[in-house]
């Protein structure tokens, strides 16, 4: 099951920069993770400095 980034997302873009399969990318308001891409690894919610990730 893929991550996913809510609202409190700051849009710093620590998340993309840690992603392995490139699965995150900004979106209109926040960055979004593609669950087709996730692989859940989990890199990503470590690396958030506001907690905005969570599993889905």
């Amino acid at each position: 099951m893929a991550r996913v980034i809510g609202d409190t997302c700051i849009s710093c873009g620590s998340c993309a920069a840690q992603c392995p399969v490139d699965a995150i990318k900004q979106g209109d308001s926040h960055y979004e993770i593609n669950p087709d891409t996730c692989i859940d690894c989990g890199s990503c919610e470590a690396q958030c400095p506001v907690g905005a990730i969570s599993q889905a």
